[in-house]
């Protein structure tokens, strides 16, 4: 048993007291508690630090061994046998015999998505959400482009305004008079014209869920993949109807057919078919309006022109001169500018100007007025602004003759 402090037999002094021996044990025991407190305080934060390390090395042996397992691929169920399940994996297009247990056969359907390994045989069934591009393609914030924001085609305003947005707010309209609303609207006209603002007016001006897509984008390089992507995207549509569907560059996949035999002309003939489909096809189209933009009429070719699938083919021009002194108001109202600008002669000056070019001309302007260290906007800026585009533009046009 350990003696205590009193039974301690202490070499000191014996003139000594006895109460300054026991004062001077008591001091070294609290000191000796102190250090023994401080020693548990840094085990019991070693002790949390090794728990964290811990968990830390699980996490990674955890992902150490995901790491290794083989990849699963992503594949469609394209029919079911009485010797299996054929498949198609996505990508290469590769199909496939494969056996499932019978709990599995029972909850799968051609058209399923389904995760395969490198054996090609299905471990498990996924969801059929839509193609995630084609999520990515619905606008979620609408523009801040109004329809006071574009000048000089009033006609073509009211034309789309009639064809889109008319049959959203006011169905009720088309209904007393017995007819079916226009199904959709082709813009074609010369870069630069406001095609795109008209599209993006419309999205801010209706409730409707609004899709934009660049005929570009449902060009794939697999068989069956740009198809694939317009029945997503239409059936996005039709999930979040009414809804406005903008094309823009249709002529990337509307184009003419041609006797081409290369794979990428008939891919991209292939995703024109699933676009006429789902345009004016046997499926009810529901509350969805089209539009559709290019700069190249003469290309399309004549099955996506008939009625049914665009009622309304409207072009639009480059702006008159009324036009362009409208366009000139509405891109300099919020600017400094000074009281010898002409809006009518620089009207008259830049004859061949589009809507893109006066917007172009403003901000150029403004750019000369910010070198001279101006805070107002002369009318000399903005000829000489009109000067530099013009020059640019030839050297543009240069340019392309030179490598064509």
């Amino acid at each position: 048993m350990t003696d205590t402090v009193d039974e301690v037999d202490l070499p000191y002094d014996e003139d000594a007291s006895q109460q300054k021996k026991i004062e001077a044990l008591q001091e070294r025991l609290e000191v000796l508690e102190a250090q023994n407190e401080e020693m548990r305080d840094k085990l019991l934060d070693a002790n949390a630090e090794n728990n964290k390390y811990q968990q830390k090395l699980e996490r990674l042996t955890h992902e150490n061994k995901k790491l290794k397992q083989s990849p699963l691929f992503v594949a469609t169920v394209q029919e079911l046998s009485d010797d299996g399940v054929i498949i198609k994996q996505h990508g290469n297009n590769q199909e496939a015999l494969t056996e499932v247990t019978d709990e599995m056969r029972e909850g799968l359907e051609p058209d399923d998505r389904v995760a395969v390994n490198n054996s090609l045989s299905i471990v498990k069934q996924l969801d059929n959400e839509t193609d995630v591009r084609a999520r990515v393609m619905q606008v979620d914030q609408s523009p801040d482009v109004t329809f006071a924001d574009i000048g000089g085609i009033e006609e073509q305003m009211e034309e789309v305004r009639e064809t889109v947005e008319m049959p959203l707010i006011s169905p009720e309209m088309f209904e007393d008079v017995g007819i079916d609303p226009p199904s959709g609207v082709l813009l074609h006209g010369p870069p630069g014209t406001g095609k795109t603002m008209l599209a993006k007016a419309v999205a801010n001006e209706t409730d409707a869920t609004f899709i934009k897509m660049a005929g570009s984008e449902l060009v794939h390089k697999f068989i069956g993949e740009g198809a694939k992507l317009v029945r997503d995207l239409f059936e996005l549509a039709r999930q979040e109807e009414p809804a406005v569907v903008f094309i823009d560059e249709i002529d990337a996949i509307a184009a003419k057919r041609t006797e081409s035999k290369t794979s990428g002309d008939a891919e991209v003939q292939r995703t024109m078919m699933q676009l006429l489909s789902e345009m004016d096809g046997f499926d009810d189209r529901g509350e969805i309006r089209i539009i559709a933009a290019t700069n190249r009429f003469d290309m399309l070719d004549r099955a996506i022109l008939r009625p049914g699938r665009f009622d309304r083919l409207i072009e639009v021009p480059k702006p008159d001169f009324e036009g362009r002194k409208q366009i000139f108001k509405i891109h300099t109202r919020g600017m400094n500018v000074a009281d010898d600008v002409d809006f009518e002669g620089l009207a008259e000056d830049v004859e061949e100007a589009s809507g893109a070019d006066v917007k172009a001309i403003c901000t150029e302007a403004g750019m000369f007025a910010i070198r001279d260290d101006r805070t107002e906007v002369t009318m000399d800026d903005f000829l000489d602004a009109w000067e530099k585009i013009q020059q640019e533009e030839t050297e543009d046009e240069d340019i392309s003759r030179t490598f064509a």
